[in-house]
């Protein structure tokens, strides 16, 4: 678990629990690094996501949010920005915290369980035109497409590589 995941479930618990609901769409719910580091440590989309299913408007929803997360031990501050991101800033000792569980877990650290029944992530990467010129985007696409299925696999997900050749068609019947 990190320090992501374990703010993000107790922001949909405190969710459930304001709005006395286990039927609330939390699944848009993220919480992240936010884009200024003046803006705290964790910043999170929690009210605006649940504005239009509880009908109440987001910021009166980050007001309820940030009392609760206030309460934590490891929570310094919460700020309510803009239509209603909550930013969370941490004390201290909390990131020291995170690096026990960091060091454990050496290289599967942010390693992640995907459900059994989740379908496998087709990752296509482009061959270079053997009837053109070569140049760095055949290697780049090379690179990215395989950077991005060794993400997808590191993180929990089937992952199904395919390199496609390039070898038919018009073009390659001209070359011949």
């Amino acid at each position: 678990m990190s320090i992501f995941s374990d703010f993000q479930k107790d922001i949909i618990l405190h969710c459930t629990q304001i709005f006395a609901s286990d039927a609330l769409d939390t699944s848009k719910i993220v919480v992240e690094l936010p884009r200024e580091e003046k803006h705290g440590d964790l910043s999170t989309n929690a009210a605006m996501v649940l504005a239009k299913q509880v009908g109440k408007p987001p910021r009166d929803i980050a007001s309820m949010l940030a009392d609760r997360l206030s309460a934590r031990d490891d929570v310094s501050a919460v700020d309510i920005a803009g239509p209603g991101f909550i930013n969370i800033t941490l004390t201290s000792g909390r990131w020291g915290q995170e690096l026990g569980p960091i060091l454990n877990a050496k290289q599967d650290y942010g390693r992640i369980k995907t459900p059994a029944d989740a379908s496998p992530i087709n990752v296509e990467f482009v061959s270079a035109n053997p009837t053109g010129p070569l140049h760095a985007a055949h290697a780049r696409g090379a690179i990215f497409g395989d950077a991005l299925a060794n993400v997808l696999d590191f993180t929990g997900h089937k992952v199904v590589r395919e390199y496609y050749i390039n070898d038919a068609g018009a073009q390659v019947d001209t070359l011949a």
